[in-house]
């Protein structure tokens, strides 16, 4: 695919991020790249055989103190080739997009690894109807 027509796609799925976090996000570049080099992938202990659709690129907003400013953008760097991999048509690539733009706005948010997991196996579960069973402890 042209990279100018993911581009637009990209321009698509930062409309389902909420409004309230969009108001948000300051000094922060949305990029494009081809595909995530090794290096990125060793750094980001991927296994072998695996790869990254997104990244964030810089320092959270929790993490930040009193002086942080005066700074090139934080980066949420997007890779096109696996997301497309992982896409079976136009539709599926809008929405691999968006959840990987979530998830990085999310680092970017200071949420961990192991909250946005949690956010998402949640979302998913609304969005698929799933409901997790209660324990009952009654004994019964």
């Amino acid at each position: 695919m042209r990279r100018d027509k993911f581009e637009a796609f990209v321009q698509q799925a930062l409309l389902t991020i909420p409004a309230r976090f969009r108001k948000r996000m300051r000094n922060l570049a949305i990029i494009v790249e081809d595909e995530p080099d090794a290096r990125l992938l060793d750094d980001m202990e991927v296994p072998e055989g695996e790869t990254l659709l997104g990244v964030y690129r810089g320092v959270p907003l929790t993490e930040r103190t009193w002086d942080y400013g005066n700074r090139l953008p934080d980066q949420i760097a997007l890779f096109q080739g696996p997301l497309e991999r992982a896409s079976e048509d136009e539709d599926d690539l809008v929405t691999a997009i968006g959840e990987t733009l979530i998830h990085e706005v999310g680092h970017y948010f200071g949420l961990s690894e192991e909250e946005l997991e949690a956010i998402e196996d949640q979302d998913w579960r609304e969005r698929t109807g799933e409901v997790e069973e209660e324990d009952d402890d009654d004994g019964e």
